[in-house]
């Protein structure tokens, strides 16, 4: 059974290692492939087999790590059910279902589901391939605690979107909690430092100052520090590692515990009541801020979702129409759309003419016209005429679903420079731990040594001047308790943890917005670092859409037959020369290889049929047919007419050889041709009974190449990248479209068979080589799998899109060069981050360790670094892939 993928919103997520916990919990599971989890994006996905593994167990190995991914749970009537267990099976089978259970006594099914996975229309499919009747419309929902989203919430919210507005809601709520009982303390803290407290008085209603500090801080304690010690308990019982809720959880708790021992007379000392506060109110001022920059990061694919037709207007077979909801549109319905209208699914246009705006998919701002017979993508924009549109696609399969979908796993692939931070972040917490301690202990130890090598720098005086056996203002316990609680707060793991996934989650959203789709976060890294571009010839540096331009035809003795004249000299069957007024030589070569072709899909034989039809040519399905990869194909004429049960070869020159038929007579026309960038076909007859097989003529067709073609290939090359073509025709036409757009002769591999594409690819790429491999079509697959990144562009088929590494919307090669500055922008972005990350905490920490930093301003520094990489992220949304970027100066 193959595997499948599952599509999580996760909701816990507090820091970078805890995507990491995620991820080893997942992988311990018997039958899970692979698992990642994105803490810049709350999203995850697992590759399991089913069979060993349910979608239950990994819902449970979440919540055993102490997280949680978000779940609707509905339920179901079901009519004439007269067996439960086959409703449970069906719907247990359905991807996305994590639990079921039937009752037959209510004739109702309660199902819990994974909303980024399945729907109810899932749902009531599968209880209908059970053979029985769900109620439609009529189901209940209920929420998971929360980490469920009610099945009636808000219209047009996803259960994700839900879950990430509810956590943006609590934050703003403990924050401005913490504010209103901090600003008080606050107010204290300044009147003691700036007016030797001499503002308020010394108690309040009797109380001391210092217990209505107690009072104040304590509620912040344990309301904006429950999430931080419950999450600390997580990580070191139950996960057994440390993250950046312990540092909170140390710091704040150590300043509030000594504050609590100080009043209380336990110890001497001074009371920290208002930094322990500060450091909590900080700390979830910062969760509020990257929660809402988080949010908007993922505007761009939500606002792609809302661009989403939700109506659809159905024309029956006898004209009328009815406008139903858009998940009513079934395959092969036609809708009617009228200027101004959103197109509601991928489909065809079968009726009308209009111009359509495009730019939500393929970025192109120009409208494209459309007629009958042209593809449309749902929800793009009708602009003037009406147009029937018969539904290709629907659903979860129409483009823009793909291209959501299509980025969502990209962000969920992390780039293989995420490894480096993983890295680092895995001992981070422990050595950050480690070096408080040891500074602590050290200041207790050396007072006067440190204070005096201290003031020996040129920076700021310590913190409260520093221990008083060196002249400070308390006592060197304190002191070290501050350098303690300074140097786990400063530290931010977080900060290197969103580096990478928030640059990511920029990158490929930009891809989407410019019709470029990265398929993971490892192939928008690797795509920088190509060196070579390999381009397929037909329908990616050219149209793709053959004309048939020359039919030469040629007697027995391999002379060219002139063109014109009243009579023509044709050879018949029965090897006798004829004059026959009625047939042109021309139009029977055409005729013959028409017939040949008729039973081939390929683009050459297209052109020869449609050239045949124009002319007026009656083209009868051959008897046999035969495709030969690579050489062209053979049939055998309908068993009427003179030309009865004859076999037709039409091909190259191997294709002739190979059934001992010499082409050399049509070797001075086929260079001509082929010269002037024309594929030219060899046409042959062999007559039935006999083996005398003989050259009749030549069929050629020609290609347009590619308006923005050259451009592409010159724009590849201004980046120093070598630019090859590669193509299954001959070495002359191959030549000859290559000088065109730009690329060198010697760059050209021409007479290339479909199956040895691939066999090319890594040829080149044993030279050492990073290829990037652009084709479009079946015969390209092989060759876009085994490319360092392979490509296919828009026009091309579904087996090469599915073979790809990135897919461009548009139809235009110069979106190669576009990917290729996206990934290298992204990639400086990343390093940009981390850059930061690591040149904050490395300054920083050593700043606290030697007693410089306040710990409620260490907190307000940890809070803002993490604020600040997705800032730093967001800012890069500006950027368009027309230029390089650039980090210093303008973007565009």
């Amino acid at each position: 059974m193959p595997t499948r993928t599952a599509h999580l919103n996760v909701t816990g997520m507090s820091c970078a290692n805890c995507s990491a916990t995620i991820e080893d919990a997942l992988g311990d599971l018997d039958g899970v492939a692979s698992a990642n989890a994105n803490y810049a994006t709350d999203e995850g996905s697992v590759e399991y087999d089913p069979e060993e593994v349910s979608l239950a167990e990994i819902y449970a190995a979440i919540e055993a790590a102490g997280y949680g991914a978000v779940s609707e749970t509905v339920t179901v009537a079901i009519t004439d059910m007269s067996c439960a267990d086959a409703n449970a099976d069906a719907l247990e089978s359905t991807p996305g279902v994590i639990e079921a259970t039937v009752n037959y006594a209510t004739d109702e099914a309660q199902v819990r589901y994974n909303p980024a996975d399945a729907s109810l229309g899932d749902l009531y499919d599968a209880i209908e391939s059970a053979g029985y009747s769900p109620v439609r419309g009529e189901s209940g929902g209920d929420g998971d605690a929360e980490d469920s989203v009610s099945e009636t919430g808000d219209a047009g919210r996803d259960a994700r979107d839900a879950a990430r507005e509810e956590e943006i809601r609590k934050q703003l709520r403990l924050t401005l909690f913490g504010a209103v009982l901090s600003l008080p303390l606050l107010a204290f803290m300044t009147d003691h430092l700036l007016f030797g407290g001499e503002i308020f008085p010394e108690t309040v209603f009797g109380v001391s100052i210092g217990w209505v500090q107690f009072l104040l801080a304590t509620p912040v304690q344990v309301v904006l520090g429950r999430p931080f010690y419950r999450n600390s308990y997580k990580a070191l019982v139950t996960n057994g590692r440390a993250n950046m809720d312990v540092l909170i959880a140390l710091g704040s708790t150590t300043a509030y515990l000594y504050s609590v021992a100080a009043l209380s007379g336990a110890i001497a000392g001074s009371l920290y009541f208002d930094t322990a506060a500060f450091i909590l109110l900080f700390i979830t001022l910062g969760n509020y801020l990257e929660a809402r920059s988080k949010g908007r990061a993922g505007e761009a694919l939500r606002t792609l979702l809302e661009m989403e037709a939700d109506r659809a207007t159905l024309v029956s077979e006898d004209g009328t129409e009815r406008e139903v909801p858009l998940d009513e549109v079934a395959v092969g319905d036609r809708m009617k759309v009228r200027p101004g209208e959103k197109i509601p699914t991928d489909g065809v246009v079968v009726d009308g003419q209009s111009a359509v705006d495009e730019s939500m998919v393929t970025g192109e701002s120009v409208p494209v016209e459309k007629e009958a017979g042209d593809e449309v993508v749902g929800s793009t924009v009708n602009e003037n005429g009406v147009l029937v549109v018969e539904a290709t696609k629907v659903g979860a399969d129409t483009a823009l679903q793909q291209i959501v979908r299509t980025v969502k796993e990209a962000q969920s692939r992390q780039p293989d420079i995420q490894n480096l931070a993983d890295r680092i972040s895995a001992y981070f917490v422990p050595a950050v731990i480690a070096n408080a301690l040891m500074w602590g202990l050290v200041w207790f130890l050396f007072p006067e040594a440190l204070s005096g090598f201290v003031d020996a720098l040129p920076l700021w005086d310590l913190v409260a001047g520093g221990p008083a056996p060196a002249g400070g203002g308390i006592s060197v316990s304190e002191f070290a308790v501050v350098v303690f609680a300074s140097s786990v707060l400063i530290a931010c793991p977080c900060a290197l943890g969103l580096a990478t996934p928030a640059a990511t989650m920029v990158g490929t959203t930009i891809g989407a917005r410019h019709g470029v789709l990265f398929k993971g976060g490892d192939v928008l890294e690797r795509a920088k670092d190509v060196d070579t571009v390999v381009f397929d010839k037909t329908g990616t540096l050219t149209e793709g859409e053959m004309e048939l331009t020359d039919v030469v035809a040629f007697d027995r003795d391999g002379d060219l037959l002139s063109d014109g004249g009243a009579a023509q000299r044709v050879e018949s069957d029965d090897d006798t020369a004829t004059t026959d007024p009625a047939r042109d030589p021309e139009d029977e070569v055409l005729r013959l290889a028409a017939i040949a072709e008729r039973g081939s899909e390929h683009p050459l034989a297209r052109a020869i049929v449609e050239g045949a039809r124009e002319r007026g040519l009656e083209v009868p399905e051959p008897d046999d047919f035969e495709n030969v990869p690579g050489h062209g194909v053979r049939a055998t004429v309908a068993s009427n007419g003179s030309d009865a049960g004859s076999e037709v070869l039409v091909g190259n020159r191997k294709l002739l050889r190979d059934n001992g038929i010499d082409p050399s007579p049509a070797a001075a026309e086929m260079e001509r041709l082929e010269s002037e960038g024309k594929t030219a076909m060899l046409v042959a007859r062999v007559p039935a009974g006999t083996n005398d097989g003989r050259l009749v003529g030549i069929v050629a067709d020609a290609d347009t190449v590619k308006p923005s073609a050259a451009d592409a290939v010159a724009a590849l090359r201004d980046r120093g990248i070598d630019v090859m073509m590669i193509t299954g025709d001959n070495e002359r036409t191959a030549r000859a479209v290559a000088e065109r757009v730009g690329i060198d002769p010697e760059n050209v591999r021409a007479e290339v068979l479909p199956e040895d594409k691939s066999e090319a690819i890594e040829s080149i790429q044993a030279d050492g080589r990073q290829a990037m491999m652009v084709g479009d079509g079946v015969n390209d697959a092989p060759a876009l799998a085994v490319a360092y990144v392979g490509t296919a562009i828009g026009s091309g088929t579904d087996v090469a899109i599915e073979a790809a590494d990135v897919t461009l919307m548009r139809d235009d090669p110069l979106d190669v060069a576009k990917a290729i500055r996206i990934s290298n922008a992204t990639l400086q972005k990343i390093k940009q981050n981390l850059v930061w990350a690591l040149g904050y905490n490395t300054l920083m920490i050593p700043l606290a360790s030697l007693g410089l930093l306040q710990p409620a301003l260490a907190a307000g520094a940890m809070a803002l670094s993490s604020v600040s990489v997705l800032a730093n992220s967001l800012l890069f949304r500006r950027y368009e892939p027309d230029r390089d970027y650039r980090l210093l100066g303008r973007l565009r």
